[in-house]
Parts: C-alpha cells; sequence; structure tokens
C-alpha cells in the first residue's frame, strides 16, 4: 500500500465504470521507448542472458533481446550455456516493433572497445614475421588462425605445398602451428597468412639435389594425349612427352606405360621457377648418372667411379635396399612394391650364365617398361618393348592442367 507506480491506460472504463491499467504494458512500453533512445545514438545495452536457444542467447534489457551465437565474440563460440546469469553489454543493431524483435551484437561492442588494442596489434605485424598461433576454425575455403589478439586467415592454396582437397585434412580446430605473415590490411583489419611458408619447398628441395641428365625412379600416375606424369619425389611430377617414350613412333601413352607403373626416367629439363619438370624414358634406356638418393641405398658397389648403375651383386640385397629406400622417402602411395625376381632354383641355374655375361641382378624393381640402367647403356630390347615411340621436348608441370604444347 502506498507504492507510486507507473502503468499504462488500457481502457478508460470497463463494463462496471472501472478504469482498465497494465504495470507490465507501461514497463514494456517504457522499455522500447529506452532501446530506440539508444539505437538512434548507438549506444549499448546491458542485462543478463536468461535462456540459451537456438542459435543464440536472450537477454533481459526490459524486454526480450536476442543475441546470435556469431556475434557473441569476436569469433564463434561453440559453447553457450556457460554465459546464462551473466550480465553483457552489446549493441543494437536490428530493431523491429511492430514483429517485437530486437537483435542484439556483443561483437560489435568488443570490436568497438577494442579498437586502439586492435589497431596496435596491426601496426605492429609485419609481412614476412612467423607467429606461433592456435586455429580458431576451419572453413572450406581455409583455415583462420588466432595470433593472440586478431584472427588471421591462411587461405587453403597456403596450407600445403600440395594439393588440399578440404582445410581440415592439413588442421584442426585448436591445433597449435606456425604461420608467416603475407600481409596485413590496416582499412579492413584483415591478415593474411601462410602455413606452407614456413615449411620446406619441395621444388625447391628437389632441385637442389638433382640435375638435369640424371636418372630418377618413378610411378606413372597419369596419361594424357600427350604423354605421361610421373611423381619422382613427394608432392613432384613430371611429364614424359609422348616423344620421349620411345626411339619409336608412338601413337598412345597406354601403348608404353599405364598408371601405377614403375620406372627409370631421366630428368632431361628442370624448371624451378616454372615449376615444371621433362623427364625421358627414351633417354633413360642410353643410361647415364643415377640421383644420389638411389645410389646410397642401392650401394656404392652398384655404381661405377662415374655414378653409372653397373648391377647389384644380390637380388636379396637390391630387395632390401628398395625396402629401406620406400621406408625413408615413401613410394607416393604408402606401399613398397616388391621387385620381381625368380626361385632361388632358378636363380641358382642363371648364376653361371649371369657370370659369363658379366652382368648382375637388376638394382631395383623390374617394371614392364625400365630397369636400372646401365654405365654401358642398356639396349632398348632390355629396357624397353621394341614399340615404344619417338622422342620431342617435353614439358613437364607439377601435375596434369592445360595443353602441352608438343616439343620441336
Amino acid at each position: 500500500m502506498g507504492q507510486v507506480i507507473e502503468a499504462l491506460v488500457l481502457q478508460k472504463e470497463d463494463k462496471e465504470g472501472r478504469l482498465v491499467l497494465s504495470k507490465k504494458r507501461a514497463q514494456y512500453e517504457r522499455a522500447w521507448g529506452e532501446i530506440e533512445r539508444e539505437k538512434e545514438r548507438d549506444g549499448v545495452v546491458r542485462g543478463p542472458v536468461i535462456e540459451v536457444v537456438k542459435g543464440g542467447l536472450i537477454l533481459d534489457i526490459g524486454l526480450r533481446g536476442f543475441l546470435p551465437a556469431s556475434l557473441v565474440e569476436l569469433r564463434r563460440v561453440r559453447d553457450l550455456q556457460p554465459y546464462v546469469g551473466r550480465t553483457i553489454e552489446a549493441k543494437i543493431i536490428e530493431l523491429d516493433r511492430n514483429r517485437n524483435n530486437v537483435v542484439l551484437s556483443r561483437r560489435a561492442w568488443l570490436e568497438e572497445t577494442q579498437k586502439e588494442q586492435r589497431e596496435e596489434f596491426l601496426t605492429n605485424l609485419k609481412p614476412g614475421e612467423v607467429r606461433t598461433g592456435t586455429v580458431s576454425s576451419v572453413v572450406n575455403f581455409g583455415a583462420f588462425v588466432d595470433l593472440g589478439g586478431m584472427d588471421g586467415l591462411v587461405h587453403v592454396s597456403e596450407l600445403s605445398w600440395k594439393h588440399v582437397d578440404h582445410p581440415g585434412s592439413v588442421v584442426a580446430v585448436g591445433d597449435e602451428i606456425e604461420v608467416q605473415v603475407l600481409d596485413v590490411d590496416l582499412d579492413k583489419e584483415r591478415i593474411s597468412l601462410s602455413l606452407k611458408a614456413t615449411q620446406q619447398d619441395p621444388w625447391q628441395e628437389f632441385a637442389t639435389n638433382h640435375r638435369v641428365g640424371e636418372l630418377v625412379y618413378g610411378r606413372v600416375t597419369k596419361l594424357v594425349p600427350f604423354g605421361a606424369f610421373v611423381q619422382v619425389g613427394e608432392g613432384i611430377e613430371g611429364l614424359v612427352h609422348i616423344s620421349e617414350m620411345s626411339e619409336n613412333h608412338v601413337d598412345l601413352p597406354e601403348q608404353v606405360v599405364n598408371p601405377g607403373e614403375e620406372l627409370w626416367v631421366k630428368i632431361i629439363d628442370l624448371d624451378l621457377q616454372r615449376r615444371r619438370i621433362s623427364l625421358s624414358i627414351k633417354q633413360a634406356a642410353e643410361g647415364g648418372v643415377v640421383a644420389a638418393e638411389y645410389q646410397q641405398h642401392f650401394g656404392e658397389h652398384a655404381y661405377d667411379e662415374a655414378g653409372n648403375y653397373v648391377g647389384a651383386a644380390d637380388v636379396v640385397d637390391a630387395e632390401k635396399a628398395w625396402a629401406e629406400y620406400y621406408a625413408e622417402y615413401g613410394d607416393g602411395t604408402g606401399t613398397a612394391p616388391a621387385p620381381e625376381t625368380g626361385s632361388a632354383d632358378e636363380a641358382g641355374a642363371d648364376e653361371a650364365g649371369t657370370d659369363e655375361a658379366g652382368t648382375g641382378a637388376a638394382g631395383g624393381p623390374e617394371t614392364s617398361t625400365a630397369a636400372a640402367p646401365t654405365g654401358e647403356g642398356v639396349g632398348a630390347a632390355e629396357v624397353v618393348p621394341d614399340d615404344l615411340g619417338a622422342a620431342v621436348d617435353a614439358e613437364v608441370t607439377a601435375g596434369p592442367g592445360g595443353d602441352v604444347p608438343p616439343a620441336s
């Protein structure tokens, strides 16, 4: 009794002649009036979180205000339950009195209050710097990384030197990674980052360890009308142009090789800037210097002073050498193919004939198209089928893409 309250007149007179008032409606109308004034002056409202609903939170700001989950913090929050009971501040971003709809954004308020800190952070961040951050979210086009104050984007093309189908195959939320700063946009407050820039470039590594004229062992990955792509290293593919497949004319690459087949090829061109390698099956059959990593695994006894392959003394040793090589470098598919060898009896029966001929067992896995080349030059009949075709310069890319002009 005696308390002064505010009420809204709903009806001047009912059937009994009484004035009909509503305290609740008066509070509602006053709240709307205050909220509309705050919206006009771009102010801030404050209230406790009373409920978690689908897609966000409900705040009591004199009436029910909706705060979307994506606007609770500077980055999306997955678990909203801890916010219940907390009193938070937010800006009004949408107001519709007819629909009784109020949409709030705490993120906008945080961005406004932390603007000076963000500007200082961006100013001190320089392109080329390497920073440690935590992956805050993974999306189809890349991954956002928290650098300790602001998020930067690692585009999917900057996640790895190899092709990435989805960023989730490279990083996951919560991963701590080192990234290099590529660009800082002060106007848009955006940071571009790179994960692969902090890793060894496989092309640079390949170019450092190999030279034109060397023989390398590879696996055919794809056939195209103008040749075949051969994987010669982790993430490295080169092109054997159809003209470099055989001394004889070749109409279709499948006449010579098949996908998955392994063979020796010679590097005939290496363009690091364009990331292209040209390879030749035909020239590999003529022999040459074998790349150092293969010499290391097959043993010095299998090569002459010039680095030419002269044959391993024991097929068992060759099998062991290949197993060691695949264990260290991998074969590109996760499986190490076993060399084709005859039975022990057949090996014994052939040993005398082999000694008389002055040649040893092959030092690498046999394939239908190429064996390990010898220092004296392996005949085409021993290495490549007679129906393989004629040679031209081959232009090589890291993988199939676009037309490759025929070599002249």
